[in-house]
């Protein structure tokens, strides 16, 4: 994937002169490269170092449009090698499970439970979120066909979400809407966050730190997550302003 893309050979990894020259464009329409079998460090240094000789312009110090990597984790050496992993790059901007080829290499069987997996999963959500990146994708559902492939894919991203993914890779175009749905927030969760926000902004102008609603304690976690739900809302195109005007009047307890 990535030896075809940027020109290199697969048996030693050198640029091909002949795909890309000094007065190639510098990818212009490349957005980000997905970075299959990333067990190490190394890997992304190695990727590093091709995308700033390919597209130097786009990989200044200043530049604000560089190329962005994905990383695959799927293995059982890249679960152990996480932070590293995620301290490798400044271009990395998430991390996806390849679960099927994980489950080779660990000689296990995928299960519909997914508890297999359970370790690996939550080690790479946290890893990305302590490393900050943007992205953290998670496992695809082999299942598409039908009532029941749409049931088990609801059930798989509803179950990613509550781990900390914020997004599901996709097989198949029918399971595209389903998943961009499920990883937006809800009807109810954008209420929730926008309420919090509206009472928390009223609270710390009155200089109150911790308050409560609807018997709740809200404190700067919960108000923080609250905004976090807010922003993607909005970047999800979610009528954000409607609900804002619904809750205006909402006051901390």
């Amino acid at each position: 994937m990535l030896t075809k893309s940027l020109g290199l050979t697969a048996d030693n990894k050198l640029l091909s002169h002949s795909t890309i020259s000094p007065r190639s464009p510098p990818l212009a329409n490349v957005d980000a490269i997905c970075v299959p079998k990333v067990d190490s460090a190394a890997d992304l240094t190695f990727v590093t170092d091709v995308l700033r000789h390919v597209a130097p312009e786009r990989h200044a110090e200043n530049s604000k449009n560089p190329i962005k990597i994905v990383a695959l984790i799927e293995s059982a050496r890249s679960i152990m090698n996480l932070k590293e992993i995620c301290d490798a790059s400044p271009y990395l901007s998430g991390l996806v499970f390849a679960a099927d080829d994980f489950a080779k290499d660990l000689s296990i069987t995928r299960s519909p439970s997914l508890h297999e997996f359970l370790y690996a999963r939550s080690a790479i959500v946290t890893a990305a979120r302590a490393a900050s990146l943007p992205s953290v994708i998670d496992l695809v559902c082999t299942s598409f066909r039908g009532e029941t492939g749409l049931q088990r894919l609801e059930e798989e991203c509803l179950g990613g979400k509550a781990m900390g993914f914020n997004g599901k890779q996709c097989i198949h175009p029918t399971q595209v809407e389903l998943v961009q749905k499920l990883f937006a927030p809800s009807e109810k969760e954008l209420e929730w966050a926008v309420r919090i926000t509206i009472a928390d902004d009223k609270a710390s102008a009155s200089g109150r730190g911790a308050w409560t609603l609807d018997g709740m304690m809200i404190d700067a976690p919960v108000s923080a997550k609250a905004r976090s739900v807010v922003k993607k809302a909005e970047q999800c195109k979610m009528d954000v302003g409607s609900v804002r005007a619904k809750w205006q009047s909402q006051e901390p307890e």
